[in-house]
């Protein structure tokens, strides 16, 4: 076996060991005998520790006394002069500062002793005294046991203690491979080490030669014999020639499984019966050397297995085996691995990496689940979005509102939870990295790879390919072999937006093993998937699997067939998802499509899906069907649907099923989804940490989507907005914030310094959230990265001290009962107050008055400067990607227009309506219904030269497209002669 390079703290070259003789058999650790020098010794130290410890206050406290004034001195003590008793005062406090300071490493060295492993701690500035007191433990301790047993620095007696704190730690190279072996490579592996010691078993009984230098060492921790026990401190003492070395032997071993089943995860947790595989410079008679024939056949047998679990172990066997047994289009068994290369950065989940311990009842699944969070909000988004867009085309005039239902309950802790665990731009990255992929294959003529898999790590993507398929395209690099084709995050964000096809719809997210995120290729398994583990846990996985693929974006189209479940969960899209009563209604279903598929493929003359997805014809076949089976199918629907999927991965059909057992028949790959959320998989190699929607918040998102429905309620979303503004002159406000257009902020002076910008973006934030703010949801959107709570905490600090508090001593920042931030009444905004006076004009005061109608809409158009937050500065108020105000402002203008236009017909002042209509446009100049009524206000001004110049800039704004049916059939209406114009000027 290959041996493993490492450091050495001795100077000795690494690999080289003494030539003395090695003895290869185990044996006791043999234990120092006492002499009557120990003894002697370590009276004479208790002598002394009983001296320093015990005497020296005994003896302070009987000849002077308390050394400090018994009451506070005055003034005049500074003037008097210092006597001989003054002096013996200062230096007994001298002397008692030293005593406690001794005492205080004697307590450090007692603990470090007693506990047998690591280095003591450090008591500052007492170098000296520390280094007397762990002499004088370590004596006294002699005459007990070994010494070394117990503290671990007593072999370096006379060094200094800077000296012993100075561990050298081996360096061993991370080797990229496969973590777990699947069951078959397992066997294989320990019949060839089986066979390689029984040839050293019998060139030993030959008198052959002994192992070779270069054999990689291991030792077995012993069993306690009296008070000693075995410590990889003395193990590195007594075979690395310094105990400090412990580390080393520590690296090559942790992590790894035992003869007993259980890992080494802590230096100072070692069992007797544990293998330690050793640095190569090891030496001493206790070693083995893997393994020879002088130990029993169960010890060679622990020591074989072990073996198989290390670093250069997998390594061998990774080469040996072409990089490790991966599912070509055959159907073979594939194994997942995770990428060995990992840069420091960013995690996956930036938004979630808070310092602090709890979520503040905030969902931990949704808050671990970048991907799902930020497909979720952003179909969210244009669900609300279309309700404002059908609500506003549904009626004009402000009979309709515009205002979009605010959450309550557990449908705003999840909204908040995809807020703060959402990660749009690492969702953007994977969409860009994978059609940039897509095009690059393109413009070389090449077929897309068949991927099993991608691993997000640190902003890095990984693709794991089925087989290998030559040099990626730049800038994607060969990973850790050929079946890895990788893009660093750098490269990556080189990426701009490209118009070819998703080249890998079918990937969705499984969870995380470490920092890395697992995404799977569910089209392309060769067979199908299957999910064992409790019907809960199960449920939990599927409808993440579920409700990622149908939001996900990184796909173009795709089905998502869901058998036997989430009949509920269809309102997150209705155009992907698709459900199925039973097992029958999916055979005839996926009967049919296989056929066409097949079809499909051969008329075609593709062999697989997956080379539709490039060239010319990519954006119009080959989306994928991913069938999501919850239930149990019985024994006789098993082998049908094996049968079924056999050819799936080919037509672009993915399989995961549900399953009582581990041992659905025609299953390609096996999962377990285990009752604390972790997701195993021994054949693949993989043991996530699962990523699930659990029942509760699954019931909360769909809440979300149905209340979001344009279709739910034929009345519109509610018209009230979430906060009126008292618009009379009794109230006005104390800090008033201008949102709708370039942002100023009257009432408060500017902060000064860097902080102004966050502190002006917290405000925004808060004040286009009335209802109130999650601290973490600020937290998110002001550090898209993340943040430690004590930053946030100082922020908001800042931020309650700049709004200051009113007149009444309330302050203007506060909590309400569920800790959300909310801003106090005397602080609004220009958006508030556009709100507020448009609900006057059309649902309050101006509907029974025309007077005070007019006036109130002339006042709310007046107040629109621009956009919202026109001049924000690039790279801030992210967030607002989130929103749907970018929506609303408009058709609230929108609104605003058309109405203070109909008050203005009403008596034929056409011109008034005209400009009114115009200063709309300003600010939302796509509405169709702004255009229409402009056409109609024109009209009425009875100047058809006008109307039909207005009729040529609408037709040349509306380019290609070509003009709206209801602006057609208005302006067939008003000029029936515009078509004439409209060729000619074509």
């Amino acid at each position: 076996m290959a041996r493993r390079s490492t450091s050495s703290s001795t100077g000795r070259p690494t690999g080289t060991a003494p030539s003395g003789p090695r003895n290869r058999t185990p044996q006791p650790v043999r234990l120092r005998r006492r002499t009557f020098g120990d003894v002697v010794r370590a009276f004479l130290a208790f002598v002394a520790l009983l001296v320093l410890v015990v005497g020296v206050p005994g003896a302070l406290a009987v000849t002077v006394g308390w050394p400090l004034p018994r009451s506070a001195p005055s003034m005049d003590w500074l003037s008097q002069p210092i006597d001989v008793q003054t002096f013996l005062n200062a230096l007994t406090v001298v002397v008692w500062l030293a005593w406690a300071q001794f005492t205080a490493c004697v307590l450090v060295e007692v603990k470090a002793a007693v506990s047998g492993v690591g280095l003591p701690g450090r008591v500052p500035g007492a170098g000296p005294s520390q280094l007397l007191a762990r002499q004088l433990v370590a004596a006294l301790l002699l005459v007990g046991a070994t010494a070394a047993s117990f503290t671990p620095g007593l072999s370096q007696l006379g060094h200094s203690l800077e000296g012993n704190q100075k561990g050298t730690v081996a360096t061993a190279q991370a080797t990229p491979g496969i973590l777990a072996q699947q069951q078959e490579q397992a066997k294989s592996t320990a019949a060839a080490l089986a066979e390689q010691a029984g040839h050293a078993a019998a060139q030993a009984e030959q008198g052959g030669s002994t192992a070779t230098h270069g054999a990689t060492k291991y030792y077995r921790i012993q069993p306690p014999e009296g008070r000693h026990h075995d410590s990889l401190w003395e193990i590195a003492q007594r075979h690395l020639g310094d105990g400090r070395r412990y580390k080393e032997i520590y690296e090559l071993n942790k992590d790894r499984i035992q003869p007993d089943g259980s890992r080494l995860s802590e230096a100072s947790l070692i069992r007797p019966g544990w293998i330690m595989e050793m640095p190569g410079d090891a030496h001493g008679g206790e070693l083995v050397e893997n393994p020879d024939a002088h130990v029993s056949p169960e010890v060679r047998q622990q020591i074989g297995d072990y073996a198989q679990t290390g670093d250069h172990a997998q390594h061998q066997q990774h080469q040996e085996q072409g990089g490790g047994q991966h599912a070509g289009e055959d159907g073979a068994t594939a194994q997942i691995t995770v990428p060995a290369q990992r840069q420091a950065g960013d995690t996956a989940t930036p938004h979630a990496q808070e310092t602090s311990g709890h979520s503040f009842g905030l969902s931990e699944a949704l808050l671990g689940a970048p991907l799902l969070a930020t497909g979720l909000l952003a179909a969210l988004g244009r669900r609300r979005r279309q309700a404002l867009w059908q609500s506003a085309l549904g009626a004009v005039g402000g009979s309709r509102g515009m205002e979009p239902p605010i959450p309550t309950g557990d449908a705003q802790d999840v909204q908040d939870a995809l807020l703060v665990g959402a990660d749009p731009e690492g969702v953007r990255q994977l969409d860009r990295s994978l059609r940039g992929l897509a095009a690059a294959l393109t413009a070389e003529s090449r077929s897309l790879p068949v991927v099993y898999a991608a691993w997000l790590s640190h902003g890095d993507l990984h693709l794991q390919l089925a087989q290998p398929a030559g040099k990626p395209p730049a800038p994607w690099q060969l990973g850790q072999d050929q079946t890895f084709w990788t893009l660093s995050r750098a490269d990556a964000e080189r990426y701009e937006d490209t118009d070819a096809a998703a080249p890998y719809p079918g990937l969705v997210s499984l969870g995380t093993m470490d920092d890395s995120r697992l995404l799977l290729n569910l089209e392309a398994v060769p067979g199908i998937v299957s999910l064992s583990g409790r019907e809960a846990d199960r449920a939990a996985v599927f409808a993440s699997v579920a409700a990622e693929l149908a939001t996900n974006g990184w796909s173009d189209r795709m089905t998502i067939t869901l058998v036997g479940f989430g009949a509920d969960l269809t309102p997150l899209a209705p155009n992907r998802l698709r459900h199925l009563d039973d097992v029958e209604a999916l055979f005839e279903t996926m009967e049919a499509e296989t056929r066409q598929r097949r079809g499909a493929l051969g008329a075609a003359d593709h062999h697989s899906v997956l080379t539709g997805r490039t060239g010319p014809a990519q954006h119009t076949r080959w989306a994928p069907n991913l069938v999501l089976l919850a239930t149990q199918p019985s024994a006789e629907d098993a082998v049908r649907l094996a049968e079924l999927a056999a050819d799936a991965a080919r037509l672009g059909i993915g399989y995961l099923v549900g399953s009582e057992r581990d041992d659905l028949p025609g299953a390609a790959w096996a999962m377990e989804i285990t009752p604390d959320g972790r997701l195993l998989a021994p054949l693949l190699g993989l043991e996530l940490q699962a990523q699930l929607l659990p029942a509760v918040q699954q019931r909360a998102v769909v809440e979300l989507f149905v209340e979001a429905d344009p279709e739910r309620d034929p009345d519109g979303p509610t018209t009230t907005p979430p906060f009126l503004v008292d618009i009379s002159e009794q109230g006005r406000p104390a800090v008033y914030a201008r949102l709708v257009g370039p942002y100023e902020i009257i009432g408060l002076d500017t902060p000064d310094g860097e902080r102004s910008p966050l502190l002006h973006e917290a405000l925004a934030l808060l004040l286009l959230h009335r209802e109130g703010v999650h601290p973490r949801v600020l937290s998110s959107a002001l550090w898209p990265r993340g943040v430690t709570e004590d930053v946030r905490d100082a922020l908001l600090e800042r931020l309650r001290g700049w709004l200051g508090t009113d007149p009444d001593g309330s302050p203007r920042l506060r909590a309400d009962a569920a800790g959300r931030l909310t801003l106090a009444k005397s602080v609004v905004s220009d958006l508030d107050v556009l709100r507020s006076l448009y609900y006057e004009a059309t649902q309050g005061k101006g509907v029974d008055s025309r007077a005070v109608r007019g006036r109130l809409l002339t006042d709310a158009l007046v107040l629109v400067r621009g956009p919202l937050l026109a001049d924000r500065a690039e790279g801030r108020y992210r967030w607002l990607t989130h929103e749907i105000i970018d929506a609303q402002l408009p058709l609230l203008v929108a609104d605003i227009g058309l109405a203070l236009s109909a008050f203005h017909l009403e008596k034929d002042r056409a011109e008034k309506a005209i400009e009114a209509l115009s200063a709309a446009l300003r600010t939302a100049p796509a509405d169709e219904r702004l255009w229409n009524e402009l056409l109609r206000a024109t009209h009425a001004t009875g100047d058809p030269d006008r109307l039909r110049a207005l009729a040529a800039d609408l037709i040349a704004r509306s380019g290609a497209r070509g003009l709206p049916p209801r602006t057609e059939a208005l302006l067939d209406e008003l000029l029936p002669t515009w078509r004439d114009g409209a060729a000619a000027t074509g």
